[in-house]
């Protein structure tokens, strides 16, 4: 099995909850487009048809990838504070 990588998954969590943000406080056509584009692109990555099963899957693989690298002596960013990287 390919797992992705989680800076790939890191990234598109940031712009899908970027695009949500501004399409709820002005509804725009191109907005609307990339967020199709970037949910699409999450659910390819993460191998699942929904978008909410996709960004459940993304946040796991966050943390895997944050335990895996605490345990090698080292954190990675946003996890030192114990918060979810994932929207």
């Amino acid at each position: 099995m390919i797992v992705p990588d989680p800076k790939v998954a890191r990234t598109l969590l940031t712009r899908y909850a970027t695009l949500k943000i501004a399409q709820a406080e002005w509804e725009r056509p191109q907005t609307a487009r990339e967020l199709r584009d970037v949910t699409y692109t999450l659910c390819v990555l993460m191998g699942t048809a929904d978008v909410r099963e996709a960004v459940a899957a993304a946040d796991a693989l966050l943390e895997s990838a944050a335990a895996l690298a605490a345990r090698r002596g080292r954190g990675t960013q946003g996890e030192e504070n114990g918060l979810s990287l994932a929207v």
